[in-house]
C-alpha cells in the first residue's frame, strides 16, 4: 500500500494512492497516528480497501499533500552513514551510527516551503531514504528488525550548517529548525519497493543535480540501525528514522553552495515518489 494524508496544515485526512490515483479514507474512522500503526492498522486499512473496492472518493491532484504520517513522537536521523558524504564534508566514516533529532516543527509536506531560518547564510540540502517505525521496538536484534518496519518515505534532512557545526553544541540546531523535514509524498509498505539496498536517490537544485547515490552505500543499513537504536530508546509507532545523506550537500563544493530565496529544490527515491520545496526568506508569505 501506499498512505498519503491530504489537506490543509493541522487538518490533514488519510488517503491511499493505487495505480496512480490519490483516493480519501476517511470513512476508515482513523488518521495515520502512532494508535493506528500500534492497532495493526496497515492490516485493518487493506482490509477496508478490499471491502470498498471501487467506491472510495478520488482526491484532486490540486489538493496539498501532507506528511504522510501524523506527528510522530521522534525524528530521529543518522549522520555521515555515507561515506562518499562523509569525505566531501572532511569527516571520518563514523565507528557508529551519529544520531542527531530533528523537532516535529521541522516536520512538514512533501511540497510545502522550506523557510530559510532568521540569520541563517548556510541552510543546505539532504536527500535521505526514511523508515517509518511500525510497532514498539526496545532492544530488537537485529534479526528481527525489518518487523518493526511499518514502511518507506522520501526525506529532505534540511540543515543550516552555521548553526550545526560553527555554533557548538549537538547537531540538532542545526536540524531541527521549521521546516527542515519535508517528507513524503507518500509512505509505500515494504512490499512496494524493490531490494531495499539498491535505491536511486537524488536531488536537484533549480533543475541541476546535486546529489545522484545509491542505498547500496549505505555504511550501517536500515535492519542495523534499527537494532542499534533501540538499544538506547524506544521506538514507537510512527516514528521516524531517517538514515543518512550521499555525497551532493552544499557544504561539499568548494566553495560551498547553500539555498537562497526562490530556489527550488526537487528530490526523489525510487519507488518512494518525489517531492518539491521551494525555498523563502523568513517571513516571507
Amino acid at each position: 500500500m501506499k498512505l498519503i494524508r491530504h489537506g490543509q496544515p493541522g487538518h490533514e485526512k488519510p488517503g491511499v494512492l493505487i495505480a496512480d490515483q490519490r483516493y480519501d479514507v476517511s470513512a476508515f474512522g482513523q488518521d495515520y497516528t502512532e494508535e493506528f500503526f500500534a492497532t495493526d492498522g496497515l492490516n485493518r486499512l487493506a482490509d477496508f480497501l478490499k471491502q470498498h473496492e471501487g467506491q472510495l472518493p478520488p482526491v484532486a491532484d490540486a489538493e496539498r499533500l501532507g506528511p504522510p504520517v501524523a506527528r510522530p513522537s521522534k525524528i530521529l536521523c543518522i549522520g555521515l552513514n555515507y561515506a562518499d558524504h562523509a569525505r566531501e564534508t572532511g569527516a571520518t566514516p563514523p565507528a557508529e551510527p551519529v544520531l542527531f533529532m530533528k523537532s516535529t516543527t521541522s516536520y512538514i509536506g512533501p511540497n510545502d516551503a522550506i523557510t530559510i531560518p532568521k540569520n541563517s547564510v548556510k541552510t543546505d540540502w539532504e536527500v535521505e531514504l526514511a523508515v517509518v517505525i511500525g510497532k514498539r521496538a526496545s532492544y530488537v536484534e537485529e534479526a528481527d528488525a525489518e518487523s518493526y518496519i511499518a514502511g518507506y518515505v522520501l526525506h529532505n534532512d534540511v540543515s543550516e550548517r552555521e548553526f550545526q557545526l560553527e555554533r557548538s553544541g549537538t547537531w540538532d540546531k542545526g536540524k531541527g529548525c521549521d521546516t527542515f523535514a519535508p517528507v513524503g509524498p507518500f509512505l509505500a509498505t515494504p512490499d512496494e519497493l524493490g531490494d531495499l539496498n539498491n535505491l536511486r536517490l537524488w536531488l536537484k537544485v533549480n533543475g541541476q543535480m546535486m546529489q545522484d547515490g545509491n542505498t547500496s552505500n549505505l555504511i550501517f543499513k536500515v535492519p542495523f540501525l534499527i537494532s542499534y537504536l533501540s538499544q538506547f530508546m524506544t521506538l514507537l509507532p510512527g516514528d521516524i528514522v531517517s538514515t543518512g545523506t550521499p555525497a551532493g550537500v552544499g557544504l561539499g563544493f568548494k566553495p560551498p553552495v547553500y539555498l537562497k530565496p526562490g530556489d527550488v529544490v526537487e528530490l526523489g527515491i525510487d519507488g518512494l515518489g518525489t517531492s518539491r520545496q521551494e525555498v523563502k526568506a523568513y517571513g516571507q508569505d
